[in-house]
């Protein structure tokens, strides 16, 4: 992957993470999250520390990128990729089955988070894809 398309593809994922993310935790779970207040920094705790949660996801965006881009590229297709997402789902979807054991966290909430990190992690293997693949050479005779 040349570095051009490999920042393109970082970007990307970053976007469709923070959009994800925001329509996960602002719209589908905002409910969930007011309900268990005590559990949680207050908003303007969380406003204050964004640039933090910025910066994980970036990071998380460039190892996601990183990652598939050694190797994947060459030998991919769309379903390979999104598979490829689902596994990195399932590394990244552990913590909150150990968070679960030692917070005192809802266990709905978990399983949302599970399930929601999971096709998250899956639709942006299926964007790293789009944005990612090397474009097809014409066989020289």
């Amino acid at each position: 992957m040349n570095p051009k398309r490999l920042i393109l593809a970082v970007v990307a994922v970053f976007v469709g993470l923070w959009l994800t993310s925001f329509l996960i935790h602002g719209v589908w779970l905002n409910s969930i999250y007011k309900e268990t207040m005590n559990l949680w920094r207050t908003e303007p705790e969380m406003q204050k520390l964004m640039g933090w949660m910025f910066l994980g996801q970036f990071l998380w965006s460039v190892a996601f990128v990183m990652i598939w881009s050694k190797g994947f590229p060459a030998v991919n297709s769309l379903g390979r990729s999104c598979l490829y997402g689902l596994v990195m789902g399932l590394f990244m979807e552990s913590n909150s089955l150990i968070m679960y054991c030692v917070q005192p966290m809802p266990g709905h909430l978990v399983a949302k988070w599970v399930v929601a990190g999971l096709a998250q992690s899956a639709l942006m293997g299926g964007l790293l894809f789009l944005v990612g693949k090397p474009k097809t050479v014409a066989p020289t005779s």
